[in-house]
């Protein structure tokens, strides 16, 4: 029905989606934006949520594409700014919007001019929980109704037992009085389906979790039918589960969550038991998975690795976190009314989304004293004066104008610390010397200002496992005579973005098992010789490396200038500036079998042709980006890039043409290309026509070109391959 509604009028047509929490309207909205944004039928696809409390400069934001920002990362843009830019990105297009989670008619008012009728099929798809706010954009709403008994039976199948494995006999007139009390909602069903799933599958247990359900009984304003089922999913949770869930709720309403923060805060809190043979991390990923087979937590995006890199919480299941959070007084979450005199006695004190209109607006903290709270962690998205609490374990803030020796003193308890951007701009941070003293802290993350200078006395940090600073300078550490020396940083998995580090080998020997590394060199960096760049080879566990090269002379071969060696653990390598030959890039390939991200930023290719035509090749590499280089022919088959899933070409203004026998590669899935030559797009179209005649029907191709240029593309498109259907 609704692939009808987005048919062939004209106008710009509205398209309302209701129903009540958790009846499967963004899942809906979702299947549509992820069909259409592949394709050729709308120019611009574009998702923002609204919710509750709204920001029209965060709305803006994310249809313009700054995925995962607040407000403030948009520089010093106004709301006016931005709203006409996004009304400029969108005129003479046809596009895809999608408003999710909308909650008033107010929110629609303040957004409906961004949104231009030109007139060719554009349409804006709205989700929502009130019939009235649907049914203002006038008939053509479409309600989400409950699954009836056999599709709820079928949902609740697949979430507990699999696509393959289907319900044993003995346990399904249990299962289905189980599912009847899910009254249909899909997102109890697929909770309760994946609590059962995770649990004994036997008949004694499941009548024993049927009696509880049908006794159930929490008294919630909000739709208390489906919040009585979900509260079985957090008091049936393993105990080790239970505080990870609830901290999600520290996390505002339909935010995009990155995964590497969460398990950092969750290694820091202190909920993840290590064991003899995982890392922390790992122990965490563990948790985190188990979450998502229980369907308490939604993933978002996937990594170059196949881990999780972004997850979600559906707005129910945040109230339930909320509420229990409440109740255990785990965390305490300040609304706009809040007087923060009270949050003495408070554990872990979360100020989350307020006001747009009062982000900057101060606080009265008149009364409270930090230096006699308990709190363990403060985590603010709003920024606010630094307060000293004592006890403190966690620090993360959108920012203050507080020198960054004012906010670590004496913070000795302090295992995670994170400040991004203030209100006043720093050219430069000066990390204090006595920063040694917080022998406890895991994770140091400064994203403010042009950058971070460090003292040696960093290299005195034992428990540090993740810095990711802007732009640091670390200094040389003091020479030690045998590896027990206390400066060795034998947990740091994280280090990024550091300026001009020499890799020597003292360096290398306090970071031995670095996973991640980002190393830029500018102008002033030392001569090659001395950056020492030969000894990556020692860093056996390092898996991703960014080596970028910024303002050097233009020529080839700096791979053996600069003595380039890559250990053969890396899976993932972004280079810029450093103009290799194609002999360099075979040579890459030779050495890291492992190899399976390969990003190749401005400047890394040298001369106007990368070819490939002896043996051998890039055997494991599945995602390949070439962007900014002025690269004309490209010359390769299938078999050097044999496990590829994933091709994206950026700015490559004079390529002629991608290689036809790339689209024979059995695992390719998908090809991007961003403003680049007609030639490469029309030869993209030719691959994905020549497969779908194979019966290839996986491989999706999506161009993206610069403004009218996408109108004459599609014209062309047509003219070369016939009737070419969207």
């Amino acid at each position: 029905h609704i692939i009808t509604l987005l048919g062939h009028n004209s106008s710009l047509q509205i398209i309302p989606i209701v129903g009540m929490g958790g009846s499967g309207k963004t899942t809906l909205a979702k299947h549509v934006y992820e069909r259409f944004r592949t394709l050729l039928h709308f120019e611009v696809c574009a998702w923002s949520t609204i919710s509750q409390k709204f920001s029209v400069g965060e709305i803006s934001s994310k249809l313009l594409f700054r995925q995962n920002t607040s407000p403030s990362d948009t520089g010093r843009e106004t709301e006016q700014q931005l709203a006409q830019e996004l009304y400029q990105s969108l005129i003479r297009k046809k596009y895809l919007v999608i408003l999710d989670d909308m909650w008033s008619i107010e929110a629609w008012e303040k957004i409906q001019f961004f949104f231009p009728d030109n007139s060719n099929g554009s349409r804006i798809i709205i989700t929502t929980r009130l019939l009235d706010l649907a049914s203002y954009f006038g008939p053509s709403c479409l309600k989400m109704s409950c699954l009836d008994e056999d599709r709820s039976w079928k949902l609740f199948c697949q979430t507990a037992f699999g696509q393959e494995e289907g319900c044993p006999r003995e346990l399904e007139r249990i299962g289905k009085k189980i599912v009847e009390k899910c009254k249909g909602l899909p997102l109890s069903i697929v909770v309760i389906g994946g609590l059962l799933g995770k649990s004994h599958k036997t008949q004694e247990y499941w009548e024993y979790f049927a009696i509880i359900i049908r006794n159930s009984i929490l008294n919630l304003e909000d739709d208390p039918r489906s919040l009585d089922i979900l509260s079985l999913s957090y008091s049936h949770l393993p105990a080790h589960l239970k505080p990870c869930f609830l901290y999600m709720g520290i996390f505002p309403e339909d935010r995009n969550i990155h995964v590497s923060r969460l398990i950092k805060l969750w290694v820091a809190e202190g909920f993840i038991k290590p064991n003899k043979t995982q890392g922390l991390e790992e122990v965490a990923e563990g948790y985190l998975k188990d979450l998502v087979d229980r369907n308490l937590i939604a993933v978002g995006r996937l990594g170059w690795n196949g881990k999780i890199k972004t997850c979600n919480i559906h707005d129910l299941l945040r109230d339930l976190c909320l509420m229990a959070a409440r109740k255990e007084r785990f965390l305490h979450v300040m609304d706009l009314f809040d007087i923060p005199g009270g949050i003495d006695n408070e554990r872990r004190i979360v100020f989350g989304d307020l006001s747009p209109h009062n982000m900057y607006g101060p606080l009265d903290f008149h009364g409270l004293k930090p230096s006699a709270s308990v709190a363990r962690s403060f985590v603010s998205n709003r920024r606010l004066p630094m307060l000293k609490f004592r006890l403190l374990r966690v620090f993360d803030v959108l920012g203050n104008n507080s020198p960054l020796d004012d906010v670590l003193d004496k913070q000795v308890n302090l295992r995670y610390f994170r400040k991004l951007y203030g209100w006043e701009y720093r050219f430069f941070h000066v990390l204090p010397s006595s920063i040694y003293l917080l022998w406890n802290l895991q994770t140091l993350i400064i994203r403010q200002g042009e950058s971070v200078i460090a003292p040696p006395e960093i290299w005195k940090m034992p428990q540090l496992r993740h810095v990711d600073c802007v732009n640091m300078y670390l200094p040389e550490p003091p020479l030690s005579d045998d590896q027990q020396d206390g400066s060795v940083l034998m947990n740091l998995q994280t280090l990024q973005t550091t300026m001009n580090l020499t890799l020597s080998e003292e360096v290398c020997k306090r970071i031995i098992n670095v996973k991640k590394l980002k190393i830029t060199y500018d102008r002033f960096a030392a001569m090659p010789y001395r950056c020492c760049l030969y000894n990556l080879c020692q860093l056996g566990k390092l898996e991703s490396l960014s080596c970028a090269f910024e303002s050097m002379p233009i020529f080839g071969g700096w791979l053996h200038y600069w003595s380039l060696t890559f250990p053969s653990s890396l899976k993932k390598l972004s280079l810029k500036g450093c103009y290799l030959h194609c002999q360099d890039l075979m040579i890459i390939g030779c050495w890291l079998p492992n190899l399976e991200v390969l990003n190749l930023k401005e400047r890394s290719i040298f001369g106007p042709a990368w070819n490939l035509l002896q043996e051998g090749g890039f055997l494991r590499l599945k995602s390949l980006k070439i962007s900014w280089n002025y690269l004309l022919h490209w010359n390769a088959d299938s078999s050097h890039f044999p496990a590829l899933e994933k091709l994206v070409l950026e700015d490559l203004v004079l390529l002629h043409e991608i290689p036809s026998s790339i689209g024979e590669i059995p695992t390719l899935r998908s090809i991007d290309l961003h403003r680049c030559s007609d030639s490469a797009a029309f030869s993209a179209m030719k691959i994905l026509e020549e497969q779908k005649s194979l019966g290839n029907d996986d491989l999706r191709v999506r161009v993206v070109t610069v403004d009218d240029e996408m109108r004459l593309f599609k014209e062309n498109i047509k003219r070369w391959f016939g009737n070419y259907s969207d």
